[in-house]
């Protein structure tokens, strides 16, 4: 697995200083390709780094196919101006889990300060097929 140094994957600088993230594993580099491009506003490097038949989940939305994430990307993330901060690293099977602090000029309204959101991400042939971004609540166990 091709990887990249967190200091490459980070793209913008935020307005507010970096905590540094716990990294379990390297990140894959098409998913800090993926987090550099959202990072630069660029619809079609993010684009580039999907698979075509690669779906996505944001907020219990299904997304699938080129043209539907397309038009989710241009609006909800090149649109809201969305940033992300690696927090967080970990490789589970099959999966790498990203959690970021997600920033950006979306609607924040009943949203906590600091929104902290959870990729799950699913790579093949060095494309994503599945991305699933959830806002998970603390568990008690």
């Amino acid at each position: 697995m091709l990887t990249l140094p967190l200091w490459e994957v980070r793209g913008l600088q935020s307005a507010r200083p970096l905590q540094e993230p716990i990294m379990s594993e390297p990140i894959p580099a098409v998913i800090a390709e993926h987090i550099r491009a959202i990072n630069a506003f660029d619809t079609d490097a993010i684009m580039r780094t999907f698979a075509p038949d690669a779906i996505v989940n944001d907020n219990r939305r299904e997304i699938a196919g080129p043209e539907a994430i397309r038009r989710w990307v241009e609006k909800e993330i090149v649109g809201d101006k969305v940033t992300m901060e690696i927090r967080e690293v970990m490789e589970r099977r099959d999966s790498t889990i990203v959690r970021a602090r997600y920033d950006g000029l979306y609607d924040k309204t009943n949203l906590p300060p600091e929104l902290i959101l959870s990729n799950y991400f699913t790579v093949l042939d060095g494309r994503i097929t599945t991305l699933i971004i959830i806002f998970n609540q603390s568990s008690p166990f």
